[in-house]
């Protein structure tokens, strides 16, 4: 069987993590990039062609240089409030770039995709966990335009042979178990960097948006996922497609929940750095609570979590930003007497 792979957005973080598992299962790997919030350096495996998804030519050439199985598409922006300030950009990049890699298949033969998206689709869900069959209704330009892929996706395949398989992450945190790779944005959004950032004083302090949600301590709940975990459902997904079985949407995190003070307290606890904390109200359209319902990716794919544990995305994150900061040896960070280092 063929096992090349294109992988777009490869260079990325959670691109990367995959690309590595891809290369060390066997699978020859081309990384097509443009390097705009990835890094070169973050590709172990396989060969990086520098290119953006609106190059219709540049991509076309990919293509036909080589054959592919498969495609796993992570190349796309993904900040909810630069999307509110440059939609157009967010559909531009996410939704018609998109169109443009369905097109090079369709010319290219290539019939099986995994297309990374978010729980962003579901907007504002009315119950929980949420499942795959709930309402899909985003309240900003990222989770709609990632919204229109899904659907260039499923409406190309109704009248093609293409077989797919997308993902919806929830929140997707941690890094590389063995610290070889991880996030390298210096744009850090979500709580869990932002959170190691300041116990490694790369920022002043950590802000709670919102104390008087319907929670057990009134701070908001969500579902966090590692990204080694998250990496290795897409081998399961590709797997899943080589061998002919239908195509599937599927959340991709763990069915349970922390709170923003239970992330903020681990976080101190691992780090031992009490590190300012900022309370303020919350955010317009931030939910209480977001947890996924992940029954149907573990039956469907048999994904089989290793690293579901918030101490263990902690301190991979930790030590991850610890090498980036490349600290001298007496002045990391340790846990329990110990550097952190789970290699």
């Amino acid at each position: 069987m063929n096992n090349k792979i294109l992988v777009t957005g490869g260079a990325g973080y959670i691109g990367s993590h995959v690309v590595r598992l891809l290369g060390e299962a066997g699978y020859d790997v081309v990384v097509y990039d443009n390097c705009s919030t990835g890094s070169s350096k973050s590709v172990l495996y396989g060969k990086l062609v520098i290119g953006d998804l609106s190059d219709i030519d540049s991509l076309n050439l990919i293509f036909k240089e080589n054959s592919f199985n498969a495609v796993l598409h992570f190349a796309a922006s993904l900040i909810v409030p630069e999307s509110i300030n440059y939609p157009l950009d967010y559909y531009s990049n996410n939704t018609r770039n998109t169109l443009n890699l369905l097109e090079c298949c369709n010319r290219a033969g290539v019939d099986k995709i995994i297309f990374s998206s978010t729980a962003a689709v579901y907007g504002q869900p009315k119950k929980f966990p949420v499942t795959e069959s709930c309402a899909t209704e985003p309240i900003n330009p990222y989770g709609r335009s990632k919204l229109c892929s899904e659907w260039l996706i499923k409406d190309y395949a109704q009248t093609s042979s293409l077989q797919y398989l997308i993902l919806r992450y929830f929140n997707v945190a941690g890094a590389d178990p063995k610290g070889r790779i991880g996030q390298v944005s210096n744009n850090v959004t979500h709580l869990i960097g932002a959170a190691c950032d300041a116990a490694l004083q790369l920022r002043p302090d950590v802000k709670i948006f919102g104390t008087n949600f319907p929670t057990f301590d009134g701070t908001g709940i969500r579902d966090y996922i590692h990204v080694e975990d998250l990496a290795q459902a897409h081998i399961n997904a590709l797997r899943y497609l080589e061998i002919g079985n239908e195509s599937q949407t599927l959340n991709c995190g763990y069915g349970k929940g922390y709170s923003v003070r239970q992330v903020i307290n681990k976080v101190k606890e691992i780090s031992g750095v009490d590190f300012p904390v900022i309370e303020t109200q919350h955010r317009h359209g931030d939910p209480a609570c977001v947890t996924a319902c992940a029954d149907k990716i573990r039956q469907v794919i048999g994904w089989e979590p290793k690293y579901d544990d918030l101490g263990e995305i902690v301190r991979t994150t930790l030590y991850w930003k610890q090498k980036l900061m490349n600290l001298p040896q007496n002045k990391l960070i340790t846990y329990e007497n110990q550097l952190i280092n789970v290699a």
